[in-house]
């Protein structure tokens, strides 16, 4: 039998506000195989998170956090918690995601496999085993969200044939590649705040050449929502915020004034519907 790699995965989790599952996270990340290092980058929790975090922290020398005073955004954490670390491969999971002990190994047994650098996600699914339809994007495309709102749904259904299912997009909820690609596409874009940096590595990260495909074998459990419930309108109004910022960086090139102007006014005025209906759901 041969001897299992050396531990060469850096697993970087940013937490706001996530005491109720970022325990079970970190336990789980621990006994994990493959995994070198663990970076905990807190952004100004004020629910016991980054206290959760520092007595784990004493447990586990692979284990550790930064604590941002406040809250500078997903993407800014992000590539705080990769510079903290080494290891050749990064995986960045959402603090309400739960992992198996072999699934980053998986996913990293994968990304060996590929031609090009890759850029992997896992079928996700809630504690019901209901799928995640982020697992499996589409970009978006704004011009046909005006004309039909069947484009809006960005979700594609998962290939039962293909292991690994190339898609033009995954879900930052879990996202597994080689940190050289990282570092090469430079990273998370900062100027997002909370939504839409996701499609936006995907999409640079395609547009380099790299391989995008989702591990169809390789089940993660993605409790959704945990940190979000707090702050609704805070969160709608980035999420609003990062798409406005997505079509102009992507779509609004080649778009004529007149559309770029409308998609931008169509956006917008989605953004008080879409807070409302968040705040009545927390």
């Amino acid at each position: 039998m041969s001897a299992a790699p050396d531990p060469d995965i850096a697993v970087v989790v940013v937490t706001y506000r996530s005491a109720e599952t970022i325990a079970d996270c970190l336990q789980r990340l621990r006994a994990a195989e493959g995994v070198a290092e663990i970076r905990v980058v807190d952004n100004g929790s004020d629910d016991g998170s980054l206290e959760i975090v520092q007595r784990m922290a004493v447990q586990d020398a692979r284990l550790r956090f930064i604590a941002n005073p406040d809250n500078p955004g997903f993407a800014v954490a992000c590539n705080q918690g990769a510079r903290d670390s080494a290891a050749p491969w990064l995986a960045f999971v959402n603090p309400d995601c739960l992992v198996a002990p072999d699934a980053l190994a998986r996913l990293r047994a994968h990304a060996r496999e590929c031609a090009r650098e890759p850029l992997l996600g896992a079928d996700l699914v809630d504690e019901q085993g209901v799928r995640d339809g982020a697992a499996r994007r589409r970009d978006p495309d704004f011009a046909a969200m005006l004309r039909s709102p069947a484009a809006r749904r960005l979700d594609i259904a998962v290939d039962p044939l293909a292991t690994l299912q190339v898609v033009p997009a995954i879900s930052g909820a879990v996202m597994f590649m080689p940190r050289a690609l990282f570092e090469r596409i430079g990273g998370f874009d900062e100027g997002y705040r909370l939504h839409a940096e996701d499609l936006d590595l995907c999409r640079r990260a395609r547009e380099s050449g790299a391989f995008l495909a989702v591990a169809n074998d390789v089940t993660i459990v993605h409790v959704r929502g945990v940190s979000s419930r707090s702050r609704p309108w805070f969160v709608e109004w980035h999420k609003h915020r990062g798409l406005a910022r997505y079509f102009l960086r992507f779509e609004a090139p080649r778009r004529g004034w007149p559309l770029r102007l409308l998609v931008l006014a169509t956006i917008w005025a989605r953004f008080p519907l879409a807070a409302l209906r968040a705040s009545r759901r927390t």
